[in-house]
């Protein structure tokens, strides 16, 4: 039968030209095919929007510095990971500040009241979301 038969080491270069050594899987009949670093690549181009997204999701950079090294075993500093969620910081700006529609054919407005800690009081605030589909049909 087929069962694993170690790890190979592989350098792989990240978005920012910094290398990271990783552990691949290897299975005695070769036919374990990576999915996140196919193999012979040695770049990670899905790497920094991973970070991104778990970033987004609130997780904090030491967070996702243990989950990286659970489900993958790389080590990351959290500065790498700073690094990579501050590169789509003037995109988020740009997007921001992005002219806006004269009309759209369809507009959701919805209100989330939470709360939060203000000068050292719990206060109820409104977080307002705003969804129009443009006439393209796609959403902004």
């Amino acid at each position: 039968g087929n069962s694993r038969n170690g790890y190979t080491d592989k350098s792989v270069i990240m978005d920012d030209n910094s290398t990271v050594e990783i552990e691949v899987p290897r299975d005695r009949n070769s036919t374990f095919e990576p999915l996140i670093i196919p193999k012979h690549d040695r770049r990670a181009p899905l790497f920094n929007d991973q970070i991104i997204s778990m970033y987004s999701f609130g997780m904090s950079c030491r967070d996702i510095q243990r989950h990286l090294q659970n489900v993958y075993g790389v080590e990351v500093s959290p500065e790498l990971i700073s690094r990579g969620s501050e590169s789509v910081i003037e995109d988020v700006r740009q997007w921001r500040n992005r002219p806006l529609e004269k009309s759209y054919p369809i507009l959701f407005l919805d209100a989330l009241r939470v709360n939060s800690r203000q000068d050292g009081k719990n206060v109820n605030k409104a977080l307002y979301v705003a969804l129009a589909i443009n006439w393209e049909g796609k959403k902004e």
